[in-house]
């Protein structure tokens, strides 16, 4: 078992001994989102940790969106509920980079790569997301990508 799916195993029972039901409800759908992962495609594995964050993730940018939705919506109650769901995934996450070391990375990944002009975005991007490695979102790394790219 992965090290990352074991720590949120151990801290769901925590959390549940704690009677804490924000993060009990929380971990039990991120488990879930885990175990629905291992089960797809043809045969059924065991994630590593890279493969669990990436799960971890897509959840709290699904409860991110969902908080934006229903906040829209004059439904603020959900969406206060979402934006904590997210505050709790959010601790297991590594942390976000800043706008000046996002820049960085990048403009080091183009410079490795040569990339240059908008014909090169996908090969850039796939080199700007490598060099990045889950610590900033697709969105903020492809407008990045596009800036620099359009210099």
């Amino acid at each position: 078992m992965s090290t990352m799916k074991a720590r949120l195993e151990t801290d769901l029972r925590a959390a549940m001994k704690a009677r804490d039901e924000l993060v009990t409800s929380t971990l039990r759908m991120a488990l879930t989102a885990v175990k629905a992962a291992e089960v797809s495609g043809k045969a059924a594995r065991e994630l590593s940790d890279d493969e669990v964050l990436g799960v971890l993730t897509k959840e709290a940018k699904k409860r991110r969106e969902a908080a934006v939705a229903f906040a829209d919506a004059g439904r603020d109650a959900l969406a206060t509920k979402e934006r904590a769901e997210e505050e709790v995934l959010s601790a297991y996450l590594p942390a976000q980079l800043s706008d000046d070391d996002l820049r960085e990375l990048v403009a080091g990944a183009l410079a490795a790569g040569g990339f240059s002009g908008k014909q090169g975005m996908g090969p850039a991007m796939k080199a700007a997301q490598a060099a990045v490695a889950g610590r900033a979102e697709g969105g903020r790394i492809a407008a990045e990508v596009r800036r620099q790219l359009a210099v």
